[in-house]
């Protein structure tokens, strides 16, 4: 996985996903891994960046609303959602916002 997504020309839509851990770590790497796989397969995902350091932040990018109301939807999504909020987090709060201009850098 790349650390930066590569994403196309704006407009799309960005999923900001911050949650705050708790001492609970039992199965929590593995569905993360499993999210991240299938969610590479899910119709209208763009990429995805991820980092953790006491908060943990996962910023996945979009097509449209609609892809992202979909993936929502996901069954195994929910499962993984439904034991975040009974396991893993203290809290959580997720974010949707469109990306209307973007800019940046690569050192080939």
């Amino acid at each position: 996985m790349r650390k930066i997504a590569n994403t196309p020309e704006p407009p799309y839509y960005a999923v900001i996903f911050t949650a705050d851990r708790t001492d609970v770590s039992a199965g929590y790497e593995e569905m993360a891994r499993a999210m991240v796989e299938l969610v590479q397969e899910h119709p209208g995902f763009l990429g995805v960046e991820r980092a953790e350091a006491g908060t943990g932040i996962l910023v996945s990018y979009w097509d449209s609303l609609e892809s992202i109301r979909s993936w929502q939807m996901n069954d195994r999504h929910q499962v993984a959602r439904q034991r975040g909020v009974s396991e893993w987090y203290n809290a959580c709060r997720t974010r949707i916002c469109k990306v209307e201009r973007e800019y940046g850098f690569h050192r080939d």
